[in-house]
């Protein structure tokens, strides 16, 4: 790490082509953690049926945590701003390796619920921190290229994930938690031997002073990053999870196999994207691809209402999926020009994140009651104008590459 950590200690952040060698231990540590989420999620809802519940009960175990996540955010990023990034990382790591441990042991419905409730407060602390500690690592003009991986690094563990999760369900409901605990000890181990030394990762200090959250809604680029991700949330992590296998049975009259073909186009056309939108959008701007991306979002998750044929499902899921792959690194890029490398920018990502989480619980729950009460198409036509309204949005705001670091 020591040789990565000098090519930037005089705080110029250069005009190579090479990512410090930080940044691909956190890429690493994502992937594990993407992994792990993948490899509990097929035992998620089994394991908690098999304490006489029903499904109602089954899935607010998966609530619980997205809402712990989107409660602790803001706790997180002070504790990122007060301690500094890599003892909250580590720290995060831990806590939902340890809660992720515990659910194998969990006795009853209630005790998984709480073990599993207090892994979302660790998992914000290492979005985060991770997030944040990237921000200040890649050098200004690689940023898109370090989203990029990023989000590539959690796209490909929650494609293997699942894969590996459903094996391991066949021998034993509780051993996915017990590899995904593991697994996240040895991810916690790993980023802090190879960060604690690491002067591009140390903790901000002299006048470095932490960006807050009424800072950063100042800037029209920023408030339109929010409406971005909170339809990323709305649309991706949310309705395309919660009414895709719904609407291949009910409209469709396929089976559940095929919403999980859907899901793994979708995905396809996500990791063709990513990377290239990456690197465009480092040299031709964020704003072109972000406004791109929510297009072909608004476009494709609009035609999967209206899909007729399981090949016009499928053709729209990859739009979307591409969709998404367009605008994720470039969206997430831009608040980190916002942010800057000289700044705190926990609490500024934390909001950030806040908006995904609000979309992903509001999303399904608006979408399910316009499926039920008027028609899937209404869903998913409104689940499309939220990537519309962000676009509406982003038209006004200016473009952050190239923007002076502050």
């Amino acid at each position: 790490m020591s040789g990565a950590s000098s090519t930037r200690t005089s705080g110029d952040p250069g005009t190579g082509t090479r990512l410090p060698a930080e940044i691909w231990v956190l890429l690493c540590g994502s992937f594990i953690v993407a992994v792990g989420m993948g490899i509990v999620s097929p035992a998620l809802p089994a394991f908690a049926t098999s304490f006489d519940v029903g499904v109602t009960a089954a899935s607010f175990i998966v609530s619980a945590f997205a809402l712990m996540r989107l409660a602790f955010a803001p706790v997180s990023g002070r504790l990122v701003a007060w301690f500094g990034e890599r003892r909250i990382y580590v720290l995060g790591i831990s806590i939902v390796g340890v809660s992720s441990a515990a659910c194998a042991f969990a006795g009853s419905y209630w005790q998984l619920l709480l073990f599993r409730a207090l892994g979302g407060t660790g998992s914000t602390m290492f979005t985060v921190s991770a997030v944040a500690l990237l921000v200040r690592l890649a050098p200004p003009h690689l940023r898109g290229r370090a989203s990029g991986l990023w989000a590539t690094s959690f796209l490909l563990g929650n494609i293997s994930g699942p894969i590996v999760g459903g094996v391991m369900v066949g021998f034993s409901l509780r051993l996915p938690f017990l590899t995904y605990g593991a697994a996240l000890f040895l991810a916690a181990f790993v980023g802090w031997l190879l960060l604690r030394n690491s002067t591009l990762a140390a903790p901000v200090t002299g006048d470095a002073a932490a960006m807050t959250v009424g800072d950063a809604l100042r800037m029209p680029s920023y408030r339109a990053a929010l409406l971005s991700n909170f339809s990323t949330g709305w649309a991706v992590l949310g309705v395309r999870i919660a009414l895709i296998p719904l609407f291949v049975v009910q409209v469709l009259h396929s089976t559940q196999s095929m919403a999980g073909v859907a899901l793994s186009v979708f995905a396809a056309g996500n990791a063709a994207v990513i990377m290239i939108s990456g690197r465009l959008s480092d040299t031709r701007g964020r704003k072109p691809l972000v406004l791109t991306g929510l297009a072909v979002t608004a476009v494709g998750t609009a035609a999967l209402g209206f899909s007729t044929s399981i090949p016009m499902f499928l053709a729209s899921s990859l739009v979307a999926g591409v969709g998404a792959g367009l605008l994720n690194p470039a969206q997430n890029a831009a608040v980190a020009d916002l942010i800057g490398t000289k700044n705190k920018g926990g609490p500024v990502l934390a909001a950030f994140q806040m908006a995904a989480d609000v979309g992903a619980i509001l999303g399904p729950l608006i979408t399910g009651v316009l499926a039920d009460a008027v028609s899937y198409q209404a869903a998913f036509a409104v689940t499309g104008l939220t990537a519309l309204l962000a676009l509406g949005a982003w038209l006004t705001a200016p473009d952050t590459r190239g923007r002076a670091e502050t």
